[in-house]
């Protein structure tokens, strides 16, 4: 029972001649909420209208699909904000008579968590219950899991250590030798040897830096920057090192993405205001939609619901791939009669 000291506090305000009211009424009952609009009418919302169990430990019961699982879990932290939405998806050129739907656990909270959130609860509350006061995870450089697993710990005052993979190369550190190699080729003088030791100078520079990136500060970009403002404990592990005692992935390899993906994306933000990530739901809806359109037999009349998994913040990552794919910009055009100043304009 919510117990606190009876209170009521209004803030009004007015604007075109109206005013509106809110009121907050505590009591020793459950909390009520009133809205009074020019003092003619009079709305009510109870507390069981709100979610009073966000991170709250309570016990675990499966649904009857899952009661087969053993072990079950006992417990989970209240994490998520759920159900979340789902809502027709009118994306371009389906099958006929087919419908897509989306859910956006995208939208599941959390610092725009994903359905990371879901597993967290989990992994949380077990971690609790083991007397754990740390969390270690390990991940790519913008792991959205990673920033999910670091908001969660902060939250039920757990640390953190992220062991993160660095990929990211400096190109202008081998552009010398590149550039050297090129001039051979236009100059005539690119003999076996000459190709070959230009080749080996360039990979020497390529696991120099990739070395050096290692040790350098992996800088606030996306994911990286609520990690480090929440207070995560961030260890920078090379690709080579990572290869050798972590996983193989598939295509071009984990969290790569061709141009073609990567402008799929852009089309379909452009198209339905959904932003896809593009490590997981935008290579899966780009897959789906290759399907579709290679064997749309296959897909008319079916009722599809597609599972938007969130990593927005993982597109921080692919700025400088898709800087020649979103360029609808321009400086606005000013008579010249205007005064320009830099630093000065009419409205500031």
């Amino acid at each position: 029972m919510l117990c606190i000291p009876s209170c009521s506090r209004f803030i009004s305000c007015s604007q075109h001649n109206h005013s509106l009211r809110f009121g907050l009424h505590l009591h020793k009952h459950p909390l009520t909420l009133s809205f009074i609009h020019c003092g003619s009418h009079h709305h009510q919302m109870s507390t069981s209208s709100f979610d009073f169990d966000f991170l709250a430990k309570k016990p675990y019961t499966p649904p009857s699909w899952a009661s087969h699982l053993n072990p079950l879990p006992s417990h989970v932290f209240s994490l998520a904000h759920r159900p979340t939405p789902i809502h027709r998806w009118n994306l371009p050129n389906l099958p006929p008579n087919t419908e897509l739907w989306l859910k956006r656990d995208d939208l599941s909270g959390m610092q725009l968590s994903g359905n990371k959130v879901r597993k967290l609860e989990f992994l949380m509350a077990d971690a609790v219950s083991q007397g754990a006061d740390c969390i270690i995870t390990i991940g790519g450089i913008q792991s959205n899991h990673c920033r999910a697993t670091a908001v969660a710990a902060k939250y039920l005052n757990l640390d953190c250590y992220l062991i993160l993979r660095t990929s990211k190369l400096r190109l202008h550190s081998i552009s010398s030798n590149y550039r050297k190699l090129q001039g051979n080729v236009a100059d005539g003088r690119c003999c076996y040897d000459a190709v070959v030791e230009c080749c080996n100078s360039i990979i020497v520079a390529l696991v120099a830096v990739q070395t050096a990136l290692v040790d350098q500060d992996p800088g606030l970009v996306g994911n990286l920057l609520v990690e480090r403002l929440v207070g995560a404990h961030v260890e920078l592990i090379s690709k080579e090192e990572y290869g050798r005692i972590g996983s193989v992935a598939k295509g071009l390899g984990y969290a790569l993405n061709t141009s073609e993906e990567l402008n799929f994306v852009r089309e379909i933000a452009a198209a339905t205001g959904v932003v896809l990530d593009p490590v997981y739901s935008g290579k899966a809806a780009y897959g789906l939609l290759k399907d579709m359109s290679e064997n749309s037999k296959k897909w008319e009349g079916r009722k599809i619901l597609f599972i938007h998994t969130g990593g927005l913040l993982g597109l921080y990552d692919k700025v400088d791939q898709m800087a020649s794919l979103v360029g609808n910009w321009r400086r606005m055009d000013v008579a010249e009669s205007v005064p320009r100043q830099d630093g000065i304009g009419k409205m500031f």
